[in-house]
């Protein structure tokens, strides 16, 4: 008896080893295999997180880097204006009869200055009004960060745009075609009266700050520059009232 059951054990390994995976063995083996699935956009809460850890950091610096920071925006700011213009404005015979072709080139060339301004750490004063308050609703900065980085940031914003608009002028770069569309530009901003302008650059910030938030969503360039595009590109083509480009 003894052999027999030596006998019959030898046959069945065989079998046995024949025999396919238990199912969680087999949902193991799938799941070893298949690769970990990375995401390059983070979703709408760590993005949010993420928004008010940038107003909190943004809080904690002193003031003079702020005010630096805050200058080099208002002239990248200028960089992206004038490009616009300089594109937009040699197209204009072309735009008789259609004058929205012009106001799209301008409006898809102008987010090239907030991808250069969030990529490079520049403090825009229309971003600033999101972050630093969101982080102190998150109780990650004291409420006296806003007025202060708002008045460093709007000064900052508004002498950066000076120095560059004097360093255009100095050049000659704003004339002929140039120079129609900016005093073109100019009048209609001007000629609206204050309560609708003051709802215009509400509607544009809200869209400024959303570009910040997709931005920060995105993990590479790519993204960034997709996130930041459409809703820069929405406001100018609109005709929304931005406070550093007006400067």
């Amino acid at each position: 008896s003894g052999l027999r059951g030596r006998v019959s054990r030898g046959r069945e390994l065989p079998l046995r080893l024949q025999q396919s995976p238990a199912p969680l063995a087999q949902s193991r083996i799938r799941r070893a295999s298949m690769p970990e699935v990375v995401s390059s956009c983070k979703g709408p809460k760590e993005a949010y997180e993420a928004f008010a850890d940038k107003g909190a950091e943004l809080s904690r610096k002193s003031n003079s880097k702020i005010f630096q920071q805050s200058v080099y925006a208002g002239v990248y700011v200028g960089f992206g204006g004038m490009l616009s213009l300089v594109v937009a404005g040699g197209i204009a015979s072309s735009s008789k009869d259609n004058p929205t072709l012009q106001s799209f080139v301008f409006a898809a060339l102008f987010p090239v200055n907030l991808l250069i301004i969030l990529l490079t750490g520049g403090v825009l004063f229309t971003g600033a009004s999101a972050t630093v308050p969101a982080a102190v609703y998150e109780k990650k900065a004291h409420w006296s960060s806003i007025p202060k980085i708002l008045v460093i940031s709007w000064v900052g914003n508004l002498i950066g745009a000076v120095i560059f608009a004097l360093l255009v002028h100095y050049c000659d770069m704003n004339t002929g075609a140039t120079a129609e569309l900016a005093k073109k530009v100019a009048y209609k901003k001007c000629s609206k009266d204050f309560v609708k302008t003051f709802v215009k650059g509400v509607g544009c910030n809200w869209l400024v700050c959303m570009a910040v938030f997709l931005s920060g969503q995105a993990q590479d360039m790519a993204g960034k520059m997709v996130g930041i595009w459409f809703p820069i590109s929405c406001f100018v083509a609109i005709g929304f009232e931005h406070i550093p480009a007006n400067f």
